[in-house]
């Protein structure tokens, strides 16, 4: 009877300890969001910004481009006019950064690693944003709103102000999430 006893003190600790709750590994809450419209106002992909602890990442997903690298950038102001998207103003660079990582003097909030598109014409990236959550979440929600644009070219990581990345070819405006 002892060893009864014995055994069931030492399997219930054991099977309440199963009983507990692992926390998710992922617990990257959503930002925001926008959908990438072409010069032709056609839907050409999606982008995200979530935040999991301090740390600001982003997503994007694009479809229907030229296979090869693209810039992409946050810019200063939540506005698409095509054809030229030139309405979304310049990178976001509320730090007064120059642009690029391979820039001594940067980088800014604005500046995003290349998507690189496959010959299926789609292509995604994910990475953290430059800057403090709290530096990232007033500039990006601020009054004017934020918008991410798509480039023709890849971005040089270096040349102020844009990276030399050519033309705007698409664009989104940074929707909070929830709406």
């Amino acid at each position: 009877m002892k060893m009864r006893i014995a055994v069931v003190a030492i399997a219930a600790p054991l099977s309440l300890g199963a009983c507990a709750t692992i926390p998710p590994q992922n617990s990257a809450s959503t930002l925001a969001t926008a959908a990438l419209i072409n010069t032709s106002g056609q839907s050409v992909g999606s982008v995200e910004i979530t935040q999991n602890g301090t740390a600001m990442l982003f997503r994007a997903n694009v479809s229907g481009q030229a296979a090869g690298e693209h810039g992409i950038h946050l810019h200063t102001t939540g506005k698409c006019e095509a054809p030229g998207f030139t309405s979304a103003g310049g990178h976001l660079n509320p730090t007064a950064h120059q642009h690029g990582s391979l820039n001594p003097a940067g980088p800014h909030v604005g500046d995003l690693p290349n998507i690189v598109v496959g010959t299926d014409g789609t292509g995604m990236i994910e990475g953290p944003l430059t800057g403090t959550a709290a530096v990232v979440l007033a500039s990006v929600f601020d009054t004017d709103g934020t918008a991410i644009v798509l480039h023709a070219g890849p971005d040089d990581y270096k040349t102020d102000p844009s990276g030399n990345s050519g033309g705007r070819i698409a664009c989104g405006v940074l929707m909070r999430f929830p709406a």
